[in-house]
């Protein structure tokens, strides 16, 4: 891949991976913070400042590489928002909102960027030397937005999905559930390296984004 084009999709695909990973991040603390822990707002995590939330791995090194390599999708994510589980109202049943939150933000956003998409592309041909990155930014909003909500929802711990099992299934069920947390990151990383969560998730969010992008553009 050419400098020039890296630089282009560094520009088209920055400002939707910060958007989508701080915000799923901020979501996980704003509902923990109503459900009884406030670590991350003492901790100020509870901002929309960047900064606070950038991991130079998930955040800046991934989705780089994934550029560079022409990845049909992207991936990435910010420094985890603090959660103390025991400080939770009701400790089983709060994990389930507070890990919910993060994929339902990043469903929300996908909406709102094939909103704003369906809203650019309406607008005069004359303006597309203004509208044209925003649309495109739109797109890779889309979907950065469903990746990142679809993956999070697999049933495996550390992930939010698995965060949502062990808060709903059976005591024995949830315990052995539990118990892959302290492997759960080398899994992800298998299933990375293998090429097996593009197999996993590549069908839902390629059909996602295609069905978003499709209404949007009136396709």
């Amino acid at each position: 891949m050419s400098f020039e084009s890296i630089m282009h999709g560094i520009s088209i695909w920055a400002l939707p991976v910060l958007f989508a990973v701080v915000l799923h991040e901020v979501a996980h603390g704003w509902v923990a913070d109503r459900l009884g822990d406030d670590t991350a707002r003492w901790m100020g995590r509870l901002t929309l400042n960047p900064i606070k939330h950038i991991d130079p791995v998930g955040t800046i090194a991934i989705p780089l590489l994934l550029i560079i390599v022409g990845s049909p999708f992207l991936f990435g994510y910010a420094k985890p928002v603090p959660i103390n589980f025991n400080k939770l109202r009701r400790p089983r049943q709060d994990m389930v909102w507070v890990a919910l939150a993060g994929p339902v933000t990043n469903m929300l956003l996908a909406l709102a960027s094939a909103l704003l998409l369906f809203v650019i592309v309406k607008l005069p041909a004359s303006m597309g030397w203004a509208i044209e990155p925003v649309a495109l930014m739109a797109q890779a909003s889309i979907i950065i937005n469903l990746v990142l909500c679809i993956f999070n929802l697999l049933p495996l711990p550390p992930l939010d999905g698995g965060r949502v099992a062990v808060g709903m299934l059976p005591g024995p069920a949830a315990y052995q559930l539990s118990r892959f947390e302290p492997y759960g990151f080398l899994i992800i990383v298998a299933l990375l390296a293998f090429g097996w969560l593009q197999v996993l998730i590549g069908p839902l969010v390629m059909g996602g984004a295609q069905t978003l992008i499709g209404w949007a553009l009136g396709i």
